[in-house]
């Protein structure tokens, strides 16, 4: 039956970056895991989750008939763009390490850096509804140019692969109130 009431829209949220070691969420309810770090404000094309498979078909020699599709590769990313300037959205950025003094900041900028494996928590929010996703080993494995200019604030555009964990049985795991048993 058609339930206007289960759409559901990406209206606000956070994203969190912590150590692989952090002790991961068992739900939507309770607070960000300790050891995390808010990244503060996402520009306003949120964030883009996207799952993308490679197949091979199969294919018989009778009548060319599809008998079989492989997938031959998996990958889950987490598009953002970072749009507050921190020590935290610098070093994801860069991969690096930001040095700090009591009048400034500095670091090393190496476009070969990752900055290696962290943990990530997104929530989404909409109204009442809590989407809480899990990355327990994901990895910034692209960034986009640094424009600075008159009229328009700079971002910090990183993409980051959820890496399958071996604990989890999966590269993400998603926690959503929008899913609890209806009562």
């Amino acid at each position: 039956m058609l339930n206007s009431g289960n759409v559901r829209v990406g209206v606000t949220g956070e994203v969190n970056v912590g150590p692989t070691s952090t002790t991961p969420p068992t739900g939507t309810t309770g607070p960000v895991p300790t050891g995390m770090k808010g990244l503060g404000y996402v520009d306003d094309k949120g964030v883009t989750e996207d799952p993308n498979k490679s197949t091979k078909v199969i294919k018989a020699w009778q009548k060319g008939a599809t008998v079989r599709t492989l997938v031959t590769d998996g990958t889950l990313t987490y598009k953002f763009r970072l749009i507050e300037t921190t020590a935290e959205t610098t070093a994801l950025f860069w991969g690096t390490t930001v040095t700090q003094t009591a009048t400034e900041g500095s670091f090393v900028n190496d476009p070969t850096a990752t900055g290696g494996r962290k943990c990530f928590l997104i929530d989404v929010l909409d109204g009442g509804n809590l989407r809480r996703i899990w990355i327990p080993q994901g990895e910034v494995t692209d960034t986009t140019a640094l424009t600075y200019n008159n009229g328009d604030e700079y971002g910090y555009e990183v993409t980051v692969t959820a890496y399958y964990d071996n604990a989890l049985g999966g590269n993400a795991k998603t926690f959503d109130t929008a899913l609890k048993n209806a009562a």
